[in-house]
């Protein structure tokens, strides 16, 4: 039967329209209240919703919302509300409340039936008291000195406890003062005119269901919440791991979603341009940062000795070491060298023949020092020519490449005497590296992660709302003319979403100030970068726009770079900038 039937029928057995109009409102009321409860997500919120809608229903001037600490024994304060007064604590507010839990039980582990509130929570009986200052059985005095302080009369209290579907008590809806209201005044007076009056029958029953239903809303909504901590405890479960390999990234991996949650808020506020039209609910806001956690989930599979690889050389460990060996092996050759050559020459007490033998053996003498000289000169100065090598650089010269090369073909005798070059075929792939510290094939070892992030995720059963993550998480490092890896992916053939985390992965290596084979760049190298990515089809030059415009940088330079980083940004020179 609907509404209107029901009213129909109700006026012609009573006859009495007011009455009845009043009670459908507040039925109304309900069902709207029951359904806004079962979408709310933010607890804080929903508690809020709880104790007005109470309210409103009931006419009452004010209320608590308390919940109950399972562990603790006590009922936590956690909404306050009284029009009377202009008091609001608790929730959303950012109003803290200055009272203490009510303890259930007390140090004798008797029952603490005095107060009215948790009779209510112990009994899981409504408490309907006409005068609280008239009523036997309970401790009103805290209520009492809170009047005389305030200048407040509490009289009607209604204490309602909050069961939810498990017929477990899990808090306690309080409201005080209901209020008889003149419909002529408004919102604004009631207040101060309002005749106070006992909460009635129907009051108690509308609430009671109120109190059920939002139990039950609040339950669900806590394990939703206990669910959805669970999952991202999960997920820096594995991100530890990756930590416990390589703090380094480990340390991306917590930063980029941070990067990227700030640049999708960017886009949905900005208010012009070819973006102005995205939008990001709080779903919407929950996927991407599950993805942001999880795009380099793959790295647990990347071995650490590629992943931190600081150097040219280093594999488990730092291969210069070895060189610099072979290199002490040479100038002992060249000392042993010079004193052979040394111990040719004739004895000075009897060699020579008159002053000018004499004077020949000396300019020998000198030619075979000076010969040993510039030997031990020129290898160490090949050594220290390859420690900068290994260190790796944003490009290597041909020059460079090609002395490597050349001191590669050095010889020198092993621990077992036999003679090879100085330097093994894999020892000169890696000091001519153009770029970086890693070769062609660890290069591949390393984006292969995200391979492994792509089939990691696309085998879990995602929900509904978590479906877009493995493509948001999977296409960081796709590039917008397709040039990415690992689907080659266009520009439009990916969401905004994963677009936005490819530039704040870049940006965040970029600046990255914890990386073992680089400093981080300053905000203006690291813009000028990004810039010239935009320029080639690197990047999405939307997104780089509002990253730029409503200076995304900025703020997360203020979060986690150094004040050495932070550089006066003229967007004039950045290429590709468009204000």
């Amino acid at each position: 039967m609907d509404t209107m039937k029901l009213k129909a029928l109700l006026v012609q057995e009573s006859g009495e329209l007011p009455v009845l109009e009043g009670l459908l409102s507040r039925l109304n009321d309900i069902n709207r209240v029951g359904i806004a409860l079962s979408s709310e997500r933010d607890i804080n919120r929903l508690l809020e919703l709880i104790l007005v809608s109470a309210k409103r229903i009931t006419q009452a001037d004010a209320g608590t919302l308390y919940l109950i600490e399972p562990e603790q024994g006590a009922l936590k304060f956690e909404i306050i509300r009284n029009d009377t007064l202009n008091i609001a604590q608790g929730g959303t507010t950012g109003e803290s409340i200055p009272f203490y839990p009510i303890r259930l039980y007390d140090d004798a582990g008797k029952p603490n039936h005095q107060m009215v509130v948790a009779y209510a929570a112990l009994s899981g009986e409504t408490v309907n008291i006409p005068d609280a200052y008239t009523a036997q059985g309970y401790d009103f005095s805290g209520t009492k000195a809170f009047d005389r302080k305030t200048g407040y009369r509490s009289t009607s209290f209604l204490t309602v406890p909050m069961r939810n579907h498990e017929n477990e008590i899990i808090g306690v809806l309080q409201l005080i003062n209901a209020q008889e209201h003149d419909s002529q005044q408004s919102d604004s007076q009631k207040n101060r005119h309002a005749k106070i009056i006992s909460f009635s029958e129907a009051d108690q029953q509308l609430v009671e269901s109120l109190a059920s239903q939002a139990a039950i809303a609040l339950t669900n909504r806590r394990l939703i919440q206990q669910m959805e901590d669970l999952f991202e405890a999960f997920i820096n479960l594995i991100n530890s791991a990756i930590d416990d390999k390589s703090a380094y990234t480990g340390g991306h991996c917590q930063r980029v979603p941070v990067l990227t949650m700030m640049l999708a808020e960017a886009v949905s506020r900005t208010q012009h341009g070819p973006l102005r039209n995205f939008v990001m609910t709080d779903k919407d806001r929950y996927e991407l940062k599950i993805a942001g956690l999880l795009h380099d989930c793959g790295k647990v599979t990347t071995p650490v000795h590629v992943v931190d690889k600081a150097t040219k050389l280093q594999s488990l460990f730092d291969r210069m070491q070895l060189v610099d060996t072979r290199f002490e092996v040479l100038k002992r050759d060249a000392e042993i060298h010079m004193l052979r050559a040394l111990a040719k020459l004739p004895s000075p007490l009897g060699g020579g023949v008159g002053g000018e033998g004499l004077a020949q053996d000396k300019q020998t003498l000198a030619h075979i020092q000076a010969e040993y000289e510039v030997r031990i000169r020129q290898l160490d100065a090949d050594r220290e020519f390859l420690r900068h090598c290994n260190i790796g650089s944003e490009k290597m010269e041909e020059a460079d490449q090609a002395r490597v090369r050349q001191i590669a073909a050095y010889r020198w005798r092993d621990t077992n005497g036999h003679e090879t070059g100085f330097l093994s075929p894999d020892e000169v792939e890696n000091l001519t590296i153009v770029a970086g510290t890693l070769t062609a094939a660890e290069r591949q070892i390393i984006n292969h992660h995200i391979e492994v992030t792509i089939m990691m995720l696309e085998a879990l059963p995602w929900p509904k709302h978590l479906k877009n993550v493995p493509e948001y998480a999977g296409g960081h490092h796709e590039r917008m003319d397709g040039k990415g890896y690992p689907r080659g992916l266009t520009r439009e053939q990916m969401s905004v979403q994963a677009r936005m985390m490819g530039i704040a992965d870049i940006f965040e290596a970029l600046t990255a100030k914890d990386r073992p084979y680089k400093k981080g760049k300053t905000l203006t190298e690291s813009l000028m970068i990004l810039g010239t990515l935009k320029k080639i089809g690197h990047i999405d030059p939307d997104l780089f726009d509002v990253f730029v415009r409503e200076k995304v940088y900025l703020d997360y330079a203020q979060q986690f770079l150094d004040a050495e980083q932070i550089d006066e940004v003229d967007l004039s020179k950045i290429p590709g900038v468009n204000l």
